[in-house]
């Protein structure tokens, strides 16, 4: 789970890939070229697009990120930002050709790009934004407007949410009582709308919703705890306005919810889930949800749950004992994801369940 347990790029047009992505019926293993094959490193898919291209980044043999975008037809393009340091470049999310993400520079601080249609990288940092290593900007996700959303940790380490505009301009936030301001990486939908989740003074998780005006609503699922590290926490949010998200309950345990843009909570659980519970990382426009669950070994697996509440469950194909991570789901349902192999090397997938 991208939260609790402390996302380029040739597009063929829609009709070519939406006629692909429905004829695409198996789960499909990739690798990004130049990703390292030791412990931990690989490759890291973050989003789908609508069209089918994938972005996210890999890890190279000295343990570097790389952004990636990986085309329908399997066409991967690498990006780096000029001046990245060792821990290199991560890119977390795509719309339009124009891909956002963060690299950090040879002080280990971190700031944000966006990388036009036309390959042009434009890098960025939150005013107020902390300048000490781990430190800095990390955007999130990016919608058809050029909206970016994120958040930057300041010199203290506190984390603040911020919204950076077509033209440039980033504006801060940070809902009524939050401590710690985090982000989401599709946290932004065609609206303007973000999702957003913080941690209150004694470490308790809510979610929050920013409109585009700057309005604030925060909210809670009934049920979720209320001690250090329980409560409510929004993964992302899709075209309708739907949240997806975990809660988590006084017992620790993790269940799924879906927000509607009324503020209607749906909560869900898969039937297989052990005492580590339900954790969806996201929604496509008909709320056709994607997560995982944690089984009664504590091993993940991934789960689709359709608008009627039916669930599928799966695993990629050399997953095993490693478990698996969707992380992005199309409007057609097919997602993306990564996994861990026996020897700890991860590895990309898509497919439709």
């Amino acid at each position: 789970m991208r939260r609790i347990s402390f996302l380029i790029l040739i597009v063929f047009g829609c009709l070519v890939s939406a006629s692909w992505l429905q004829a695409q019926s198996e789960i499909t293993t990739f690798d990004a070229p130049g990703a390292g094959t030791g412990p931990f490193q690989g490759t890291f898919p973050q989003q789908m697009t609508a069209a089918g291209s994938i972005v996210g980044y890999y890890r190279d043999t000295n343990n570097m990120n790389h952004g990636f975008v990986r085309s329908v037809q399997g066409q991967f393009t690498t990006i780096d930002v000029p001046g990245a340091g060792p821990r290199g470049t991560r890119a977390w999310g795509m719309t339009q050709r124009r891909i956002v993400g963060d690299y950090r520079d040879t002080n280990r601080v971190s700031h944000g790009f966006v990388r036009g249609p036309d390959g042009t990288i434009n890098t960025f940092d939150a005013p107020g934004a902390g300048s000490d290593p781990g430190l800095g900007t990390f955007p999130g996700a990016i919608n058809a407007a050029g909206t970016i959303s994120g958040n930057y940790l300041d010199a203290n380490g506190v984390g603040h949410g911020f919204v950076r505009a077509a033209d440039g301009t980033i504006t801060s936030f940070d809902p009524e009582g939050s401590a710690y301001t985090d982000r989401d990486t599709e946290g932004i939908n065609s609206a303007g709308t973000i999702a957003v989740p913080y941690l209150d003074s004694n470490a308790v998780w809510h979610g929050a919703v920013r409109a585009a005006d700057g309005t604030i609503t925060i909210f809670d699922v009934p049920d979720a705890g209320t001690a250090a590290f329980q409560g409510t926490v929004t993964q992302a949010i899709n075209v309708r306005g739907t949240i997806s998200g975990v809660y988590v309950d006084s017992n620790n345990v993790n269940h799924g919810f879906l927000r509607a843009a009324d503020g209607t909570i749906t909560t869900f659980d898969v039937p297989e889930a052990g005492t580590g519970g339900t954790t969806p990382c996201c929604a496509n426009p008909s709320n056709t949800t994607t997560g995982q669950y944690f089984d009664a070994n504590s091993v993940s697996h991934g789960f689709v749950r359709a608008t009627d509440g039916t669930i599928v469950t799966f695993d990629a194909p050399g997953a095993e004992a490693g478990g698996t991570n969707p992380i992005s789901i199309s409007p057609s349902g097919v997602v993306t994801g990564w996994y861990p192999d026996a020897n700890s090397v991860f590895h990309g997938f898509v497919g439709k369940p």
